[in-house]
């Protein structure tokens, strides 16, 4: 017999976007758009353009979480507020 709670509190936290991608090295074009808050097609383009880094492995591209968030830091907001 399997604990219904125990399994409720388990999904609850895989669904948590602080913990969902803290312990990921490798994310999918999915995992990509989601963390970096931009559709797959998105990701897609920004692949394509060479501003993101992909490997294919099986048919399916794959990012690194640590390359994802070096693009983050080191864009920046140019003139503005």
């Amino acid at each position: 017999m399997v604990d219904n709670n125990k399994n409720q509190s388990v999904n609850h936290e895989m669904c948590s976007s602080d913990s969902l991608f803290d312990n990921l090295i490798w994310m999918t074009t999915e995992d990509a758009a989601k963390y970096l808050r931009k559709t797959v097609n998105a990701i897609r383009i920004m692949v394509h353009r060479r501003v993101l880094r992909a490997r294919k492995f099986r048919n399916r591209l794959y990012f690194r979480r640590e390359e994802l968030d070096e693009l983050l830091e080191s864009s920046f907001l140019q003139g503005g507020i």
